[in-house]
C-alpha cells in the first residue's frame, strides 16, 4: 500500500522504527536511514541495480537489519510540477515493492536534490569526480529523507 501523506506514514510507524529514504537511479538505489527518533537522516549505502527481485531482496535485508518501519521514496517530479516517465517508473517500483511486502511508504518531491548534493560535494567537500559519483546517490537519499523528516 503506497501512502502519499507523510502524516499517515508517521501514524503507521511503531515505537522506535526507523525510516529509510530511497533515491532511485537507473544504475543504483541510494539509501539513507533515520535515527530511531526520526529526526536525522544519514546516508547508508548504494545498491547496484540488477533485476527487481534481487534489488528487493537486498533492500528488504537492509530494512530488517536496521529496524525500518517505513519508506520515503524520492519522486522525480519535473521542474514545472508535472510527472513524466521517471515518476511513472518510480511509482511502479513502489507498487512492485509493496506487492512483496506491505510497508508504509510516502513519496517525497525530490526536485533539485541531486543538484543540491552535488553542489555541497563540489564546494565544501572538494571531492574528485569519481568520489562524488560514489557518494551522490546515498547523499541524495539522505537529502530526500531529511526533507521529509523536517516536513512532518
Amino acid at each position: 500500500m503506497a501512502i502519499t501523506d507523510l502524516a499517515d506514514l508517521k501514524d503507521r510507524l511503531t515505537g522506535d522504527a526507523r525510516v529509510m529514504g530511497l533515491d532511485l537511479g537507473s544504475k543504483g538505489i541510494g539509501l539513507a536511514l533515520s535515527d530511531v527518533g526520526r529526526q536525522v537522516a544519514t546516508p547508508l549505502a548504494v545498491l547496484k541495480r540488477t533485476k527487481f527481485t534481487a534489488d528487493a531482496s537486498a533492500l528488504f535485508r537492509l530494512i530488517d537489519e536496521h529496524g525500518v518501519g517505513g519508506l520515503v521514496l524520492g519522486l522525480p517530479v519535473s521542474m514545472d510540477g508535472s510527472e513524466g516517465p521517471r515518476c511513472q517508473s518510480t511509482r511502479q517500483f513502489a507498487r512492485n515493492l509493496m506487492s512483496v511486502r506491505d510497508l508504509p511508504l510516502a513519496f517525497w518531491d525530490e526536485r533539485l536534490s541531486t543538484v543540491a548534493v552535488e553542489r555541497v560535494l563540489l564546494d565544501e567537500a572538494d571531492l574528485t569526480r569519481r568520489r562524488r559519483a560514489e557518494l551522490i546517490d546515498k547523499m541524495a537519499a539522505a537529502y530526500i529523507l531529511q526533507g521529509a523528516l523536517d516536513a512532518r
